[in-house]
């Protein structure tokens, strides 16, 4: 498997000939859609899912599939079992992957702002996409895509919650909100993260691959 980290939250994984592209929102760049087979969008947020981009994409590409969280999922209902709402527990296989669907909500921004339906997916027993969210699989996570920023993050919560999965190694996602003194302030609690399970933890530039 081949991971590229791209803008903000957006990873490509690829294997054996298939791609599959997870929460291209409006930070991840034009091209993240190109190619793909199949799109995971794990909640509306803007920075995580661009519907005009999306719809051209299903409309230009027929084999091209989504699965999501339901309030996405229902925004392509046109496209009929091209477009599938998921929800905890569920599993089924995109672009060659297996996919397992875990949590439920989004992390709370503020008390006042309404929380929104948030789900986490693990691509073959290995790589967990949480999302926006600190929802710990039920499944051992390998490679966690871990947080780096957001207005519902805190250093301490990413500290805790990387150390609650305790993976065996992490790249960073979610961090186009943060500028070059931000991310390197970053680094600094990357070590923190890894906890005592010893994982390793990577900051990827956009359009960084790595094999897995």
């Amino acid at each position: 498997m081949r991971l590229t980290k791209l803008g903000h939250a957006c990873v490509r994984l690829e294997k054996d000939g298939g791609i599959l592209v997870i929460d291209p929102g409006s930070f991840s760049g034009d091209n993240a859609l190109d190619g793909a087979d199949a799109v995971l969008v794990t909640h509306e947020h803007f920075d995580h899912v661009v519907p005009d981009a999306l719809r051209a994409a299903l409309t230009a590409r027929p084999g091209l599939r989504l699965w999501a969280a339901a309030p996405v999922a229902e925004q392509f209902a046109e496209f009929g079992d091209r477009a599938r709402a998921v929800r905890h527990g569920d599993d089924f296989t995109a672009a060659g992957f297996t996919v397992n669907v875990y949590g439920a909500e989004h992390a709370v921004i503020h008390p006042d702002i309404p929380t929104v339906p948030n789900v986490g997916f693990l691509m073959d027993g290995d790589v967990f996409h949480p999302g926006d969210s600190y929802t710990v699989p039920e499944d051992p996570a390998g490679t966690l895509l871990l947080p780096g920023s957001g207005p519902w993050h805190s250093t301490s919560h990413m500290i805790d919650y990387a150390r609650a999965v305790a993976p065996r190694r992490g790249f960073v996602i979610h961090d186009a909100l943060l500028n070059e003194t931000g991310l390197a302030v970053l680094d600094m609690f990357l070590g923190l993260a890894a906890g005592p399970h010893g994982a390793s933890y990577t900051r990827l530039e956009p359009g960084t691959g790595v094999d897995l």
